[in-house]
């Protein structure tokens, strides 16, 4: 990896914590800090500031949700894994509510891990199979249709946005359009721009709130 991607991971579990942690470094990234609650969590984070978060939710006070939402209030930039046992629906969803932009159980192996961590540092949202249907149906549920601001979308625009509302990462994205992986992401960017978003989540979640996953 040319680029090395920086990574905290905090687990309560030491060797959990310390197996995650060889994975990720053997895959190339690096791991700046880890720690093991909630508030060595945030300590650790303003200290280090890394690009991409692998979290527990199940650790000492404060809890994995509540860390999210503070690592994403000092750094809208950063990203947030959950790497839990749960897959609880209420769990999951707490999480992508504070801002997670992944969500892995723990029976994941080791590859499917390195390639979430990698596909959310490049802005995508990862979810364990069955986790993203779930996320997506809620916030439909939640969301009335609402009108969008600032300029209209391009057809081409519109199209690869019923691509995002549907998990499709950009590499997919640019494959099934015959079209470069740069070019993608200037898209989504021109998209986030007239829409005022900030993040891939806030897009995925306006186009649900549409209907464009259909």
């Amino acid at each position: 990896m040319s680029d090395q991607i920086r990574v905290m991971v905090v687990d309560d579990h030491p060797m959990w914590r310390d197996a995650v942690e060889r994975d990720l470094t053997a895959a190339g990234f690096v791991v700046v800090a880890t720690a093991a609650t909630g508030t060595e969590a945030i300590n650790r984070f303003q200290a280090t500031r890394p690009q991409v978060v692998v979290l527990d939710l199940q650790i000492p006070e404060p809890s994995g949700v509540e860390v999210t939402a503070s690592v994403l209030a000092t750094d809208p930039s950063s990203r947030v894994l959950i790497l839990s046992a749960s897959g609880e629906q209420d769990d999951v969803l707490a999480a992508v509510k504070a801002g997670a932009t992944g969500y892995l159980v723990k029976s994941a192996s080791g590859a499917e891990l390195v390639a979430a961590v990698q596909r959310v540092a490049e802005g995508d949202s990862v979810f364990t199979p069955g986790l993203a249907a779930l996320v997506l149906g809620e916030f439909r549920r939640m969301n009335e249709p609402s009108t969008p601001p600032g300029e209209k979308l391009t057809e081409r625009e519109t199209e690869i946005l019923k691509m995002v509302a549907k998990g499709m990462s950009y590499k997919q994205i640019a494959e099934r359009l015959v079209l470069s992986h740069r070019t993608v992401q200037n898209h989504v960017q021109n998209t986030l721009r007239k829409l005022q978003m900030h993040n891939r989540v806030e897009l995925t979640r306006y186009a649900i709130e549409q209907g464009l996953d259909d």
